[in-house]
């Protein structure tokens, strides 16, 4: 039976998986790798151990299966950025990760001299040092990288398919390209008049082919064999939109994890800029097909229930959460917005506090616990509102991954919220499976993104209540959110 392995190189690790025709996990391994804090707001990354760490787990994987592997998909953090030499495949600086908020004082300049619209227009993105252009101007001007004809610079799936080919593919595509700040989203090209404005050499960027494509091969080196295709990479997000077989304009997946990530497939034509949201590449395929997402980033979900329980102690693990919010059928009027760290999309406020309001003399701990979740379903109901709302059409279903999606209570109360059904899949590890479904498509385990849909499996669903009326709870959270704002 066919074999396609999943490299997920993520910000703390890498998980390689095998995963075979009928989408099952077969064999997986997974390695942390250290994470470098230089200085207050810093983020770096040894690109040589990410490397390593993934020879690591390949060399265990091979060890727990039996069968040829038909092809390689690549999943990564984005917008980390990792500058190298051609010749020696050395990295010239240690990879500076997304987090990373050294670039501030840089975006913010960039901001006010009023190159916003070129950004957003060209990019979809706003000016911010989570995106990777500012962290090359960066490592240019302060980081010693110099700008010579051996200098090659890319996200961590560039780096990943260069070490894996021996030096032989040095490429990307466009769902890690757009997440760059140099990237045209509409010419699906570098664009030269950012790569200006960034001070960014085009000759030393990845070209650029589509998501599910094959790229290249294994050197014979690689722990799991030789001549493997590489035949799909994308981002870590796009991945699991890819993964949860959201193939439709409209269909749409959030990951509840310590944050949110909203994204909706949007299809084959690029929305105009909206305030609060991200526009990005979905995925490019081998036969054209194109498809755009919007992205909402929520800043807490899971890191609510941490705070529940480290910090007010009103519980001692995060599974009792679901249970002490039904000692209650309602939060008597209490609501939390967890603005712990701002609020994400699509508000983008940085300087709003969390804020609880409603309490009485009859608040307790289910009443928190419940509102705490119905915060989960209020953020998510935002953003896919704001989709909705420049889109011109809402979305037509949820699918739904991460920690917090084991919560029937809150699956429920998101389907009366947003007014569609709301899907929990059999299989967790979307990000994983999306990588090895556009790395099986391209070399035929896979004849069609028809048939990756009817693999796809659904755990439990989700329906509207009809005699539900989700207004007026809705109405109190949007006067919650704007006293956080104050």
């Amino acid at each position: 039976m066919s074999l396609v392995v999943a490299i997920d190189a993520g910000t703390t690790g890498i998980r390689s998986t095998a995963i075979d025709r009928s989408g099952t996990i077969v064999a997986w391994a997974y390695r942390e790798f250290t994470q470098f804090f230089p200085e207050p707001g810093w983020v770096e990354h040894d690109a040589d151990e990410i490397w390593e760490t993934t020879l690591e787990t390949l060399t265990e994987l091979a060890s727990q299966i039996d069968r040829p592997i038909d092809a390689i998909g690549i999943t990564n953090q984005r917008e980390t950025i990792v500058a190298w030499d051609r010749d020696s495949g050395r990295p010239r600086h240690r990879a500076i990760v997304w987090q990373d908020r050294r670039t501030a004082a840089m975006t913010d300049q960039l901001e006010a001299d009023g190159h916003l619209p070129l950004i957003r227009s060209k990019t979809g993105l706003v000016l911010d040092p989570y995106f990777s252009a500012s962290k090359l101007t960066w490592l240019f001007t302060e980081g010693g990288v110099e700008r010579d004809d051996n200098l090659a610079i890319g996200t961590i799936d560039t780096w990943l398919l260069w070490k894996l080919t021996d030096g032989a593919v040095f490429a990307t595509e466009p769902s890690n390209a757009c997440r760059t700040l140099l990237f045209d989203i509409d010419a699906m090209a570098w664009s030269p008049e950012l790569c200006e404005l960034w001070g960014v050499p085009m000759q030393s960027l990845p070209e650029v082919r589509p998501t599910s494509g094959r790229f290249g091969t294994t050197a014979s080196s690689c722990p799991i064999g030789g001549d493997i295709p590489i035949s799909g990479m994308a981002g870590d997000q796009q991945a699991a939109l890819f993964g949860q077989a959201c193939f439709e304009a409209g269909d749409a997946k959030n990951t509840y994890g310590t944050g949110s990530f909203v994204l909706m497939n949007v299809g084959p034509d690029r929305p105009a800029p909206v305030d609060g949201l991200l526009t990005s590449v979905a995925w490019t395929l081998s036969d054209g097909t194109v498809a755009y997402a919007l992205e909402g980033a929520i800043f807490v979900t899971g890191a609510a229930v941490q705070w529940l329980r480290d910090g007010l102690n009103i519980i001692d693990d995060a599974a009792e959460l679901e249970p002490l919010a039904l000692e209650c059928d309602d939060t008597g009027g209490v609501v939390f917005v967890p603005a712990l760290t701002g609020l994400g999309s699509p508000w983008w406020d940085p300087h709003a506090r969390g804020t609880i309001v409603g309490l009485t003399r009859g608040t307790g701990r289910a009443e928190i616990a419940r509102a705490t979740i119905e915060a989960m379903v209020y953020q998510t109901r935002d953003v896919v509102d704001a989709m909705a709302a420049t889109s011109g059409a809402g979305v037509r279903r949820l699918r739904v991954d991460g920690g917090a999606s084991v919560m029937d209570t809150m699956l429920q109360l998101q389907a009366n919220q947003l007014g569609v059904a709301v899907t929990r899949p059999a299989e967790q590890q979307t990000t994983v499976l999306g990588a090895a479904f556009l790395a099986g498509l391209a070399e035929g385990v896979w004849a069609s993104i028809d048939e990756i849909a009817t693999i796809w499996a659904e755990d439990a669903t989700f329906n509207p209540d009809p005699a539900s009326d989700p207004e007026p709870g809705h109405q109190q959270w949007l006067n919650a959110v704007s006293s956080s704002r104050r």
